[in-house]
């Protein structure tokens, strides 16, 4: 299975394949691949009568194969994309296609947000006759990484805590990312390194008050800054909702609890079983001194009350503030 960056490459160097079957979780690369192609390969003038763009929900395995099999009209290719894949029923009846497709015909089929069978015959005939690219799953704690590299590879350096606040802020949708990096790089000159007072600036996330910062205040006990937080979070609402702002605090005190069951305490070990960046296991240390399973347990039910009071569930008229001020008491005390 060869990686995005190989298939961009071998695009680029007209190295083309009848079938490209693009599937996986993590829909940034499929994205970037099925774009590429649909910019790149045929001119103007040419993608007027030889692409087609089809959509899972409008289209079946028919009108695939129909349009699959014309023939280019004044090109060498025609292209037909197939976006949102995995809503075909019945997709591996591509089969017969597959197995003997049209050599000027491209056929790009994106299959989002989920993996084919590989027990069936049709993914391995796939895996046998088509360019077959499956995308890993990005996890929480790869995320820092992946904006360090993205970063690098844009001409730019960002150091630990501003990749971080951006991982804490925009979860793992790597589009979202790339776009909110797009900001701050088109602003900034070549070459320099990303700060947090670049991110607060040009993204909206505050270097002080944002969700990380308010999760290591409450590990640390540290009342005054959380409560500092929670003041700037009650004072800008829409930016900081409840409904957004327990999903990031959750798994944090998850894995604090996760820290009580682990045996082999040392720092190498307890990164890797919590799943974290080596910088921030003091964090859970801390936490897990301030915690024991007992008040985590009240913790986690807390988190579920104001959950679901945060929408509207015994809930008469308190606000989104006023909700978090009362969560963040209940927590510390």
């Amino acid at each position: 299975m060869k990686t995005e960056t190989e298939i961009i490459k071998d695009l680029k160097n007209k190295i083309y394949h009848p079938v490209y079957f693009l599937s996986g979780e993590e829909p940034y690369y499929i994205d970037q691949i099925s774009d590429y192609i649909e910019e790149n390969l045929l001119s103007a003038d040419e993608k007027e009568f030889n692409q087609s763009v089809l959509y899972g929900k409008e289209t079946d395995v028919l009108s695939i194969i129909s349009e699959c099999k014309r023939y280019p009209m004044m090109s060498d290719y025609q292209v037909v994309i197939v976006k949102e894949a995995q809503e075909i029923k019945n997709i591996d009846t591509l089969d017969k296609y597959v197995e003997n497709p049209m050599s000027s015909t491209i056929l790009v089929i994106c299959y989002k947000y989920n993996k084919i069978d590989k027990r069936k015959s049709f993914a391995k005939l796939i895996e046998k006759k088509a360019v077959f690219y499956e995308t890993p799953r990005i996890y929480d704690n790869q995320i820092p990484a992946w904006i360090t590299n993205y970063v690098k590879s844009k001409g730019f350096s960002i150091n630990q805590k501003a990749a971080f606040l951006m991982s804490e802020f925009l979860g793992t949708d790597l589009s979202k990312i790339v776009n909110e990096v797009g900001k701050i790089i088109i602003n900034a000159t070549p070459g320099i390194e990303i700060t947090p007072e670049l991110v607060e600036l040009h993204i909206g996330i505050s270097k002080d008050y944002n969700v990380f910062e308010l999760q290591k205040a409450l590990g640390a006990k540290n009342i005054f800054k959380a409560n500092q937080i929670i003041k700037y979070f009650a004072e800008n609402e829409k930016e900081n909702p409840l409904v957004k702002v327990i999903p990031v605090l959750f798994p944090f005190f998850v894995k604090v609890f996760m820290y009580h069951n682990v045996v082999d305490k040392s720092p190498n070990n307890l990164a890797s079983v919590l799943s974290i960046n080596r910088m921030f296991v003091d964090d859970y240390a801390t936490a897990y001194r301030n915690y024991s399973r007992a008040k985590l347990r009240q913790v986690f039910a807390i988190f579920k009350e104001y959950d679901l009071r945060s929408k509207g569930i015994n809930n008469a008229s308190a606000s989104d503030g006023d909700l978090m001020k009362e969560m963040i008491y209940k927590i510390l005390h």
